[in-house]
């Protein structure tokens, strides 16, 4: 049993707590924050992490680094951001991939994207585009499935890593139309991107602002976005049912994390500084110029999204009968 004094002590630092988070808020922060990006250089999360970062540093008066930790789809940097001291001077830069996917595609993960992370802010939801080496002869989705199944097994495509996003929308689309296609996985989008403007892999799944720059420079042609609707950063590109693949929708979100235990205050000025900077005009057509729609919201808000989606993809992993050990 816990002594009087024991239990004095445990009272007295819960009082502290109580009076020291808003004076906490108010002085925060006071050095540089860590903004933990798990994936490479370049991809969509990274491209939207440091357009934030930036803006974020600004209104706070404080430098937001960037932490590139890619690796293992994702687990190495989220890993890394779990064990972070929960003071919000370590931000996770947390996507559908890594908190909602990952939980049920892995037999074992080292984390929890409920029970040690805490949701801040969702920024934006990012569309998907199917891309293709120039030489392949497939104008539309509808080609390049007729084109798969004239060659089972000729047609390679590129992912950003086992289990990564990229690689479970091809396996959603490998499922729809049955094709025999071949999976390389790389170290993230942007390495999985340029294996398909070399041409040693024929066909990718990744963010608009991993591929963007190269669609347009004509080194990738985009056969389909994969969202709902079209994106005003590729208006001429038509969505997947569009193309020749009804039924077929992938959206992903992207948002900002702090280790659980972060005090409320601080994960509050947080999310309200990040809603600032989302709805400044100069931001808003950022985002929209590589595919990413702006969303914001309360913490609860993206905690119900998170909850919601980790359901929504265990129920898609379990029929895809994807499993990586």
């Amino acid at each position: 049993m816990c002594s009087i004094g024991v239990i004095r002590r445990l009272a007295f630092a819960l009082a502290m707590a109580v009076i020291m988070a808003p004076a906490m808020s108010q002085n925060y922060p006071i050095r540089a924050i860590r903004f933990l990006v798990p994936q490479a250089a370049g991809g969509s999360t990274d491209t939207l992490s440091r357009l934030i970062g930036q803006k974020l540093g600004d209104g706070l008066r404080q430098q937001v680094v960037i932490d590139n930790r890619p690796g293992a789809n994702g687990i190495i940097g989220t890993e890394l951001a779990s064990k972070a001291l929960p003071d919000g001077y370590t931000l996770l830069a947390g996507g559908t991939g890594t908190m909602a996917i990952n939980p049920s595609l892995y037999s074992k993960i080292p984390y929890d994207p409920v029970k040690h992370f805490a949701p801040v802010v969702n920024i934006a939801y990012s569309t998907s585009v199917l891309i293709v080496h120039p030489s392949v002869p497939a104008k539309t989705i509808g080609d390049l499935i007729a084109l798969a199944k004239s060659k089972p097994g000729g047609v390679r495509y590129a992912s950003a890593g086992s289990g990564s996003s990229p690689h479970l929308s091809a396996e959603m689309f490998r499922h729809l139309t049955g094709v025999d296609i071949v999976h390389v996985p790389y170290k993230g989008s942007t390495p999985g991107v340029t294996a398909t403007i070399t041409g040693e892999t024929a066909m990718m799944f990744t963010g608009v602002a991993s591929a963007i720059v190269h669609i347009e420079a004509g080194r990738l042609r985009a056969l389909s976005v994969n969202g709902a609707r079209r994106t005003p950063a590729l208006p001429e590109v038509p969505i997947a049912k569009e193309s020749g693949l009804p039924g077929f929708e992938v959206d992903f979100w992207i948002g900002i994390f702090v280790p659980a235990g972060a005090p409320r205050p601080v994960i509050t000025e947080l999310n309200g500084e990040v809603n600032r900077i989302i709805n400044v005009p100069e931001i808003k057509e950022r985002f929209l110029a590589i595919g990413a729609d702006p969303a914001g919201g309360t913490p609860d808000e993206f905690a119900a999204i998170v909850r919601k989606d980790i359901e929504r993809w265990a129920r898609t992993v379990k029929a895809s009968g994807m499993r990586v050990e």
